[in-house]
């Protein structure tokens, strides 16, 4: 998934101290934890074809990806446009890398989106100023190459986590033995595809599931990959 900058440890000053709300991602993930239902995230959608895919698909969220350096890059007023044309009960959600804070929060402030997902290795203190900032709902982004990284993702003050490849952006996944003791709900990323999708699911029942590069032909979004990808998760919750 979206971008690759993850390594660098990312704050807004302090020694690292946890949110002002440290049990908000357990209420929520309780909430996860009761629902068998997976939630889908389409991510790197930049035109307006892919939002019309989008609403005959009809996942749980889309991503816009604000990171300049980006192939996938969406200009804010340009998200605007397409959420506009995006089916009320699809949220979406901004990918960021090391952005301001106050940027972030003008956005999901402004409706452009519901969610913000950090992605640039941001620390707590980052997190607990954007809370400051905001009460949507935040999604910390994790590389994972490692158990120590595991334990990283599950002590996060964020509403949700999302656990991708170390590579990050290229459709490589990462060793899922890693993900054997993960004791908190997550989103996964990194690698999937409409042909591994289901598999995913039924070995590692996340929450969540996101998918950018698995989705595309020549760097663009397929809409056949879309709903391939799509019917392959649905199909394994039926199961």
């Amino acid at each position: 998934m979206e971008p690759k900058e993850q390594e660098q440890t990312v704050g807004t000053g302090g020694s690292g101290g946890k949110s002002d709300s440290p049990d908000t991602h357990i209420r929520i993930d309780a909430h996860i934890r009761s629902n068998t239902y997976i939630r889908i995230k389409l991510c790197g959608l930049s035109r307006v074809c892919d939002i019309e895919a989008a609403n005959e698909l009809k996942p749980d969220y889309i991503g816009f990806v604000f990171a300049p350096g980006s192939r996938r890059y969406v200009p804010p007023c340009r998200a605007r446009e397409l959420k506009e044309m995006l089916l009320p009960g699809i949220q979406t959600v901004g990918v960021f890398v090391r952005e301001a804070p106050e940027v972030i929060a003008g956005l999901l402030d402004d409706g452009i989106i519901d969610l913000a997902q950090l992605h640039g290795g941001e620390d707590e203190d980052y997190i607990h100023r954007l809370r400051e900032l905001t009460d949507r709902p935040v999604i910390k982004a994790f590389r994972i190459d490692s158990e120590e990284d595991i334990r990283a993702a599950e002590a996060s003050s964020a509403d949700y986590i999302l656990l991708d490849s170390g590579s990050g952006g290229t459709g490589t996944a990462f060793d899922w033995k890693l993900l054997s003791d993960m004791k908190r709900p997550y989103f996964l990323a990194g690698g999937l595809d409409p042909d591994n999708a289901g598999e995913a699911v039924r070995r590692l029942k996340p929450c969540g599931v996101d998918v950018s590069s698995g989705i595309e032909t020549e760097g663009q979004k397929d809409k056949s990959k879309m709903a391939a990808f799509v019917h392959a998760v649905r199909k394994e919750e039926r199961l």
